[in-house]
This record gives structure tokens, sequence and C-alpha cells, in this order.
């Protein structure tokens, strides 16, 4: 019997899940049995998931799992630099040449395992069966606006939190904008057709941000793009990838610009294809924004695990999105699992 594990986040401000108590009575429905390790963060308690039939087990205890159990998270692992010996399912981050990856797939060697990164799961189409993208964009153009907001108090933005829900977001940030008694900012999306770039899109309307909004149309030149340095706060919402073209140079901070705050909620900063080079890590929900120069300030906020500012509204869309690619786990040698371990195994070559 396919037996899918899904075990507790480990990583800091990790609070989302990509499975439902309801899609866990589901899988067990189809014949899946559904292991879930009890979490002290997960955002939906542990005794839903019991209630609904799924087996539960300590947590952190997947490393003693048996053998034939898919381990399935969303973030990094505990980099111990054990070997893993089980199939993964998880964003590993480790395609596209990022140091970190490299590592994980030298585990994942050593140990016989598998990964099926979630980033990777597409249909015959190539596109992207589940994605926490719209989440992502939403809270990553909140913090961006948190950031211009300091920038007019004339202080760097502080620390971030988790909201209840977005409309507890929304209060928060419509408060904070009113009391800077200053205009709204002007922003530019790249990527605004896509779902990271539609949440950005929407959670600019509703705070009254203008915003520009482009995509593959409106960059196919490959650059360079002065508008960018035009607005107030550049979005950033497309993937690094080869041919990526450059939106943000290096020399941005010293040329003449408008541009105060960069929200790169795309977020891969040390991908060979990042389109920003101002700056080579992620920021944290302790220290959110990265100041890369003063005066005029320019401020970079990347957190690369955005969705979880929102963590209830974003596991549940995003594990309705998944749940039928989750079904299909007793055949993975067809779909998306097959083409997700194809991109795996040609890794390892």
């Amino acid at each position: 019997m396919t037996h899918l594990w899904v075990r507790a986040e480990q990583r800091d401000n990790e609070t989302r899940v990509g499975l439902t108590p309801e899609g866990a009575g589901r899988l067990r429905a189809a014949g899946i049995a559904v292991t879930v390790e009890d979490s002290t963060a997960r955002c939906i308690p542990t005794d839903r998931y019991a209630a609904a039939g799924a087996a539960i087990a300590p947590e952190n205890s997947w490393p003693m799992a048996p053998d034939d159990a898919i381990i399935f998270g969303l973030k990094e692992l505990p980099e111990d630099g054990t070997p893993l010996r089980h199939r993964h399912i998880m964003f590993g981050h480790a395609f596209k040449g990022q140091p970190a990856g490299q590592i994980l797939l030298r585990r994942f060697q050593a140990g016989g395992g598998t990964l099926y990164d979630l980033e990777y799961l597409v249909d015959a189409d190539g596109r992207r069966v589940a994605a926490f993208g719209y989440w992502a964009g939403y809270a990553g153009a909140a913090v961006a606006l948190r950031c211009w907001i300091a920038q007019q108090n004339g202080t760097i933005a502080g620390p971030v939190a988790p909201y209840p829900s977005s409309n507890h977001l929304l209060a928060d940030l419509q408060g904070a904008l009113v009391a800077t008694g200053t205009h709204r900012p002007t922003a530019l999306i790249i990527g605004a057709l896509g779902r990271v770039g539609t949440g950005a899109a929407d959670l600019c309307t509703v705070m009254g941000v203008p915003t520009t909004r482009w995509d593959m149309a409106e960059t196919a030149s490959g650059g360079p793009f002065p508008q960018v340095l035009a607005h107030d706060i550049f979005f950033n919402c497309i993937l690094a990838r080869p041919g990526t073209p450059v939106f943000v140079p290096a020399g941005t901070p010293h040329q003449p610009r408008k541009l105060t705050v960069i929200g790169d909620i795309a977020c891969d900063p040390d991908s060979d294809f990042s389109p920003i080079k101002v700056y080579d890590r992620t920021t944290t929900w302790d220290a959110p924004a990265l100041r890369v120069h003063d005066h005029p300030a320019l401020d970079v906020t990347a957190i690369d695990n955005l969705p979880s500012m929102l963590p209830v509204e974003s596991s549940e869309d995003y594990a309705e999105q998944l749940l039928p690619s989750l079904l299909g786990l007793t055949d993975l040698d067809t779909g998306v699992w097959a083409r997700a371990r194809a991109t795996f195994d040609a890794a390892l070559r």
C-alpha cells in the first residue's frame, strides 16, 4: 500500500502544510495510508488529522519512517549532511545551481533516495500543478509596502509576523499607510499575469497603490529597463531561469532613480539566473529589509517563505491544488510523478 508521511516543518516561521485533514480523508478513501507527524507549529491542529483517520507520529520522526514511506513536507530538511534514503516530496531548490541544493542532491545520492520537487510537478504542457504563488505575491507586496512605509518614517522595516487572515493583514497595513500621511507609492510588477504577480497586484489594488503591470511582451527586448527606476517599488514575480533578462543591474543603486524598494518575491538570489543583481542573500522575518544603498535608500526584501505570513489561507489553497496529484501517488511511473523523477535523475547526471 502507498504510504504518505506528512512531516512536521523544522524551519523557523514555517507553519504551513500541504495536506488538509479533509485531503487526508480523501487519500485514505483512495487506499493510501496517511501518517501525520505531530507539530507544535503547524497552522492546522494535529487532532483534526487524527479525526480524519490519519495515523499520528511523533514530531520530526520521519528519519525512522518505513523505507517505503513517501515523506511529504514543504521547506528544507535539517542541513545535517545525513544520507537520504526515502522518497521525499518538498521544495528542494536544487535544480538551478544553488550551492545548498547541490549538497542536498549529494545526500540523496548517498542514501539512494529520490526528490520529487514540488516546483517541478508539472502537467503534460509543462505547467505547475500546484503553487503558493498567489499568496507569495500578496504577502510579498505587503512586506515591500512595509519597507516603503519605514523609509517614509526615516527607518528600516522591522520584524514581520504571520496573520490569522488576509483581512487582519489588510487592516494592519492600511493603518500603517494612513499614519505616514504621505502619497501612495507607485509600483511596477514584472510577471503580472502569473500567480505571483496577480497576488501582488491584488494587494496593491486594495491598498490604493498605482501599478504598472508588465509580463512577457514588455520584457521580450531583453532590456535594459529604465522604467524600473521610475517607480517607487519594483516587484519581481518571475522565477529565475536560463534566459531571464536582468531587470536590476548591479550598478542600479548609483543611478538616478525614484526606486527605493525592490520586492524580489521570486526570491532566487543565489541562482546564476537571478534578474536582481544588487543583492546576494535572502532576507528574514526578523530583518525583512536589506539596505543595499544609502542616500537615497534602496532596500531589498526577499523572504523565501512569504505565504507562511497567511498560513491557513495559503495552506488550504495549495492543498486543494495538489490533492489530485497526491491521489495519483499509487502510480509513480506516469504523469506528474514520472516527470518530476526524470528532472531529479537528470540533475544527478
